[in-house]
C-alpha cells in the first residue's frame, strides 16, 4: 500500500506543481541559476565586509528570526526575517534606492556553533536564500560575508540581547 501511495504521489507531482500559479518552482530554479554567477563575485572577507557596512547608505541586513536577532547580532544590523520578505517589507527597510548596498550574513558565518548562531546545514545556509530573494525582489547590490569568524572577536562588535 505504501509503495502504491508513493507511486501515486510521484506521478501526480508534475500536475500538482502547475496547479498553483502563485508557486512557480521552474521560475525559482531559473532565478537561482541566474543569480549564481553574480553571487560568486559578491562574497567578501570580513575586513572588507566591515568597511562596506560602514559606508554611508549601506544596509547591514540580518534575515535571521527576530528571536535569533534579539539573542545577538552584528552592531548596526537591521532585522527583517527572510520569512517576512515581501516587496513592501523590503521597500520599507531598504528604502527607495534598489541599488543600495545590502550586506548579509547568517549563522554559518560564525565558528562558535552555539546560540545565538548555531551551525545549520551548509546547503541550507540562510545567506543562499537571502541572496536569491533579494535579487529576485530587484535588489542587485547584495554583498555577502564569505568568512567564518568568531563572534567573540572584538572586531565583530557583536551585540547581545
Amino acid at each position: 500500500m505504501r509503495t502504491l501511495l508513493l507511486a501515486l504521489a510521484l506521478t501526480a507531482t508534475p500536475a500538482l506543481a502547475q496547479a498553483n500559479p502563485q508557486i512557480d518552482y521552474p521560475a525559482f530554479q531559473a532565478l537561482t541559476a541566474s543569480v549564481a554567477p553574480a553571487r560568486a563575485t559578491r562574497l567578501i572577507a570580513f575586513d572588507a565586509f566591515k568597511a562596506e557596512a560602514a559606508k554611508p547608505g549601506a544596509l547591514l541586513l540580518d534575515a535571521r528570526s527576530k528571536d535569533a536577532f534579539a539573542r545577538g547580532h552584528i552592531k548596526g544590523a537591521v532585522n527583517l526575517p527572510l520569512t517576512d520578505f515581501t516587496a513592501e517589507s523590503l521597500a520599507a527597510v531598504i528604502g527607495a534606492n534598489p541599488d543600495r548596498a545590502i550586506l548579509i550574513y547568517c549563522n554559518n558565518n560564525f565558528s562558535n556553533h552555539r546560540s545565538p548562531v548555531p551551525l545549520k546545514s551548509a546547503a541550507l545556509a540562510l545567506n543562499i536564500q537571502t541572496f536569491i530573494n533579494l535579487v529576485g525582489y530587484g535588489y542587485p547590490n547584495v554583498v555577502e560575508l564569505a568568512d567564518v569568524v568568531d563572534f567573540n572577536d572584538p572586531k565583530v562588535e557583536w551585540v547581545t540581547g
